[in-house]
């Protein structure tokens, strides 16, 4: 991929970069992902789904890779050893001053930011507006596995170290994957079902939950027993998920 921002020289952003270039932010999160997975696997996610965005559709939509965001909202984690969480605040402050300072020392004035992570999902909803209206860029915020059509088959819906999310990290990150962690006993419940419906995915109300609560996960996991990811799934999902994209970057 040779559309790396911090690759130019100076002088090359008046040539290479019009106001109609995308500036792709990547924003993941660093947060437990049960035995198996690495806590930077929304990071990865972000940053590798941005440079496959970038090496299909780069030329077409005049797309930068800009350095990923690793930190994220990762409060429903806090429970467990090395989450890393940052505040709301904290979180809107710095996407305002880094998208403040990218108005400022370039002419790019459309911004795609990718997030990798469910619990960033709100605020960068809500900051969106605000970065659009402040420094005066057109924003949009994709989400992959959210974009995705392909789906995994599990009883517990797949919030979070699930099948779905084990699947696509053997797409980007095999080497990341430690399936053997796993312990032998270790099983999906699916009397997990119910309480995830309530308190994450009923629409009607919003419950500050956690991933350490074993009424909904077992390991800090909320979804279908890993063990059953493949990689041929982590491909479709992002495969479908890249193929949606083109029609966003039509209208950003």
């Amino acid at each position: 991929m040779n559309r790396w921002y911090g690759s130019l020289p100076a002088p090359e952003i008046a040539t290479q970069l019009t106001e109609r270039s995308v500036l792709c932010l990547p924003i993941g999160s660093y947060e437990q992902h049960g035995p198996h997975l690495p806590l930077h696997t929304d990071t990865v996610i972000a940053t590798q789904f941005t440079n496959r965005l970038i090496d299909r559709y780069g030329n077409q939509h005049d797309l930068w890779a800009l350095p990923a965001l690793p930190y994220g909202l990762s409060m429903e984690h806090s429970w467990a050893l090395g989450t890393v969480s940052l505040r709301i605040g904290a979180l809107a402050t710095l996407l305002n001053a880094i998208v403040g300072e990218f108005a400022r020392a370039t002419p790019a004035r459309r911004l795609l930011i990718v997030n990798g992570h469910g619990g960033n999902r709100g605020v960068l909803e809500a900051v969106g507006y605000e970065l659009q209206a402040t420094h005066q860029v057109r924003v949009c915020i994709i989400h992959p596995s959210s974009l995705s059509t392909a789906h995994a088959t599990s009883t517990p819906p797949e919030i979070h170290a699930g099948v779905k999310e084990t699947s696509i990290m053997l797409t980007l990150a095999p080497n990341d994957v430690h399936l053997n962690r796993l312990p032998e006993t270790f099983a999906a419940d699916p009397a997990h079902r119910d309480e995830t419906q309530r308190l994450i995915r009923d629409r009607g109300t919003t419950w500050p939950w956690s991933s350490g609560d074993d009424r909904i996960a077992s390991l800090g996991i909320i979804g279908g027993d890993p063990r059953l990811a493949s990689a041929e799934l982590g491909e479709a999902i992002i495969t479908s998920a890249l193929d949606a994209s083109d029609q966003v970057l039509q209208h950003l």
